[in-house]
């Protein structure tokens, strides 16, 4: 079983920064992909980022690369979304979602999701 928890969301001004959690708690992290995705309203959920665990292999779409960094914590069992440099453009509910096997943007390949946490950017 596939537990994920986000946490760090917040209202920001614009040029801000915030850093998300994504907590993992499950067996086996053999070929394990952590991606965040986010979705505003009105709109499809859409990719953001992704890594693979045990390679640290990462991905980034184009409207957030250059501004965002993904990383992990081995010993904390968690991935973490540094984001910066934010638009309002950005505001969203942020997903921490997880599959097993290759690295993809396409969140309906993820089948593990966290219950989302609100990033909010004003201008």
């Amino acid at each position: 079983q596939v537990q994920l928890v986000e946490s760090g969301g917040g209202s920001v001004q614009t040029g801000g920064s915030l850093r998300l959690s994504c907590a993992a708690s499950l067996r086996t992290f053999s070929g394990l992909v952590v991606g965040w995705f986010r979705q505003a309203p009105g709109k499809e959920r859409e990719f953001v980022s992704a890594i693979r665990w045990n390679t640290f292999t990462k991905y980034y779409s184009d409207s957030v690369k250059g501004r965002f960094t993904i990383s992990r914590d081995n010993s904390q069992n968690t991935v973490y979304l540094q984001m910066g440099s934010l638009k309002p453009e950005d505001t969203a509910v942020y997903y921490c979602a997880a599959r097993f096997g290759p690295l993809v943007d396409n969140f309906a390949s993820y089948d593990h999701w966290g219950q989302g946490t609100q990033v909010t950017v004003s201008s």
